[in-house]
């Protein structure tokens, strides 16, 4: 096939994004921080200033932090537009830069959030912006969408993205890319998280033990249990990630809770786990069991849509010299609300790299110029976007 308005990896100056990722690197936000999150959307802001590109700020709110929404949609540009849904909060707390300040070792370059992800959603940005200051005109309008809630679980930012997603033509999500370079994310796993907690009746453990009912006994049960459903649910795992109860050694504990972390690789397994999670009974007589928990991303599947828009931009990329694989991840992502009502959505057009949430965090810069006439192209090519959707 013959495209039209694509560029190539070596028309890019991958030393000129770079720049660009550092900076944003630069501006911390974790996702509680709502204030630095506001001053980096005034940033990005500024960076069109000048520019036919509409910006629309989406204040926090007690769910969770802002979001921007930018807009180029030039005379001449028509139809549905493709939007890429991109987040800038991180997991890490203000002032980490001080003790992990971004450095660059051959073609790793380090930085907390660079990996997850700065870095795929400054390439959606910068190429929107490059787009409009150049004065084309792509196919259809392009929305860049960057939350600032997505590491707390999108709470408020759940229903935009959505709303963004349903009005496109199609969606791209610029998480992170994993395995080998160029490979693209077409499944996710659903993400439930669930709290148990106990409430028994304490007592002296040395003068009355046998009066007390053991908070804590019961939610061991629990544990064991829920546990050993990673060995009979292929594909679908369970992690028990946090426990608190107890207050002395000679008491017996009234109070205990538990959280649990739940993985489930496609709708009918997601619903049928979350059915066995929150109807379990307490084991020990005397002791109520609470639980409490739901589907915080809905599990994200190879749909038609997506293998179609995958398959587009697999011939795409070969175009460009690139091969395109695929990969499916157990995390979740953004991708996956919209991939659950249907939509037409691909993951993982962020850059190669390591280490997401830990010290060791990078990308690859060698990712960059692939990875840049990518998004370009597929946002300009006419003869594309007709085979994509």
């Amino acid at each position: 096939m013959q495209y039209d308005n694509i560029i190539q990896p070596k028309d890019i100056d991958a030393e000129a994004f770079l720049e660009g990722i550092i900076r944003w690197v630069k501006f911390e936000t974790p996702s509680e921080r709502h204030d630095l999150i506001d001053i980096f959307y005034d940033h990005v802001e500024a960076s069109f200033e000048g520019l036919p590109v509409e910006r629309r700020r989406i204040p926090a709110c007690e769910k969770g932090a802002g979001q921007l929404v930018l807009t180029y949609a030039p005379e001449g540009s028509s139809g549905k537009p493709v939007a890429l849904l991109g987040h800038i909060d991180t997991v890490w707390t203000a002032g980490t830069l001080e003790t992990m300040p971004v450095k660059r070792e051959g073609d790793k370059v380090y930085g907390p959030g660079i990996f997850d992800m700065k870095a795929g959603s400054f390439l959606a940005t910068e190429t929107l912006r490059r787009i409009a200051s150049q004065g084309l005109v792509p196919p259809r309008p392009i929305v860049v969408y960057l939350n600032g809630d997505e590491e707390t679980g999108s709470g408020a930012s759940r229903a935009t993205i959505e709303e963004i997603g349903s009005e496109a033509f199609f969606n791209l999500i610029p998480e992170p890319a994993f395995g080998d370079p160029g490979t693209l994310i077409t499944a996710r796993k659903g993400v439930a998280f669930f709290t148990f907690t106990a409430h028994g009746r304490s007592s002296h453990a040395g003068g009355n033990l046998s009066d007390g009912r053991s908070a804590i006994h019961e939610l061991a049960h629990q544990i064991v249990a829920i546990e050993a459903m990673n060995n009979n649910n292929e594909g679908s795992s369970f992690n028990v990630g946090t426990f608190q109860g107890g207050t002395r050694l000679n008491v017996v504990p009234a109070f205990a809770t538990f959280g649990v972390d739940m993985r489930a690789t496609c709708p009918e397994s997601a619903d049928r786990l979350l059915r066995e999670l929150t109807t379990r009974k307490a084991v020990t007589p005397d002791v109520e069991l609470e639980i409490t928990g739901e589907l915080n991303r809905p599990v994200f599947a190879k749909t038609k849509q997506v293998a179609r828009l995958y398959d587009a931009t697999k011939a795409l990329g070969a175009a460009l010299g690139l091969d395109l694989g695929e990969t499916s991840r157990g995390g979740g992502s953004d991708g996956n609300f919209l991939a659950a009502l249907g939509l037409p959505v691909l993951d993982g057009f962020g850059l190669n790299g390591a280490g997401a949430h830990a010290v060791h965090e990078h990308i690859l810069v060698s990712a960059i110029a692939p990875r840049a006439a990518l998004i370009h192209s597929m946002l300009m090519s006419k003869a594309f976007q007709d085979q994509a959707v």
